[in-house]
């Protein structure tokens, strides 16, 4: 599990446990890849449950390169992710999610 006081989730890819993060850059990346203005849609469709396997690629990406990650989006079409798609589909949610929330109690440190 990523720290989710500084908006990490982990995921393991092809045996090896990875941090993703949604940096400010990384976020900045996912809205050009994505071909948005903003990110409301992106969470808007995870919210309701529409989100497209290329929703859960580029937030993937954007996060692994936010953790430090220097590889390319084409390295992950054959990456074997522990769990599957279900597992990235979560992973994917909860990164958008910890990176716009703070976690429970995290508040009172402002």
């Amino acid at each position: 599990m990523g720290n989710p006081f500084a908006s990490e989730v982990a995921l393991v890819m092809d045996g090896e446990r990875r941090v993703l993060k949604l940096t400010l850059g990384a976020l900045a990346e996912l809205e050009t890849a994505m071909g948005e203005d903003t990110l409301v849609a992106l969470v808007g469709r995870f919210e309701a449950g529409s989100f497209s396997s290329r929703d859960v690629m580029k937030l993937i990406v954007a996060g692994l390169r936010g953790g430090g990650w220097q590889g390319r989006a084409e390295d992950l079409l054959h990456a074997e992710i522990a769990g599957g798609p279900m597992a990235a589909a979560r992973a994917a949610a909860l990164l958008l999610a910890r990176a716009f929330m703070l976690p429970e109690g995290a508040d009172n440190a402002l």
